[in-house]
């Protein structure tokens, strides 16, 4: 189901999933509980993906917590242009949350999307009700052979990040899905996301976030290791880890029941 306009709570009720745009931002909704007043939780995907590599927390959570995840600027079915840094990509998600009204938000982010997470706690904590940060860390650095394949050797590039995102616990095919999003965002874009990611440096600030975060880590992960969630946890206040056995960076996809389960503890602890 498309629509143009957002669509609010009562007219959602009984719908599984839908698709809407609002302030140029593509989103996939899960059905939204009966209570208006629960958080919504605004998922924000990595670099080179789109808002349905969600789809496993969106058909899992959304019976009992608002569930939104986005396409991001330039990404999916989202308006171009794709942005070239985490701060605008943070204010664009904000002006989004406002056009739509959700009640109580709060950012879930994957590796770009969790730095993007991290700087709108940054920038307007007072909109958000907390965090969640999956496989990021507080200052992200790329390799430059990354920009080289992204440049050079797409499909290439497409492949091989599946295999070095994943833990070698991960049965084969279960990344297939990443790697078709990724495969469907224009090169262009993915360069722009990691010249983003490699741009991203919060460490001196994290000591000003005053909100609730959770910070999930998988314990494969060897783009963003466990050790920048270790970072985060105690350099923010409220901060608490959980670290996800027999996963990688893709984590949400890796083990999403873990993930999901995280989640629920976490809004259903400090956020009910």
């Amino acid at each position: 189901m498309a629509r143009n306009d957002h669509p609010g709570p009562d007219s959602l009720q009984g719908e599984k999933m839908i698709e809407a745009k609002a302030n140029g931002v593509t989103f996939l909704a899960g059905r939204p509980v009966a209570r208006p007043e629960a958080p919504t939780v605004v998922f924000l995907h990595g670099s080179g993906l789109a808002a349905a590599f969600w789809q496993r927390q969106l058909d899992d959570l959304s019976a009992r917590i608002n569930t939104v995840a986005v396409d991001l600027p330039g990404h999916g079915r989202s308006d171009p242009p794709a942005l070239e840094s985490v701060p605008q990509y943070a204010a664009a998600v904000m002006a989004f949350i406002r056009a739509c009204g959700f009640a109580r938000p709060l950012p879930c982010g994957l590796s770009l999307g969790g730095a993007i997470a991290l700087q709108m706690l940054l920038d307007f904590p007072a909109e958000l009700v907390g965090g969640i940060l999956i496989g990021t860390g507080a200052r992200l650095r790329v390799r430059p052979e990354i920009f080289d394949r992204i440049n050079q050797d797409y499909p290439g590039f497409v492949a091989l990040s599946g295999s070095v995102a994943a833990s070698p616990a991960t049965p084969a095919g279960t990344l297939a899905s990443v790697e078709a999003l990724t495969a469907a965002c224009p090169p262009a874009v993915t360069a722009a996301d990691y010249r983003a990611c490699d741009r991203f440096d919060v460490m001196d600030r994290l000591a000003e976030i005053d909100r609730p975060v959770l910070v999930i880590c998988g314990a494969d992960d060897q783009l963003t290791p466990v050790k920048y969630s270790d970072y985060l946890v105690r350099h923010i206040d409220r901060a608490q880890r959980c670290i996800v056995p027999r996963a990688g960076h893709l984590v949400p996809v890796e083990q999403p029941a873990a993930v999901n389960d995280a989640i629920r503890r976490f809004v259903a602890r400090h956020l009910a």
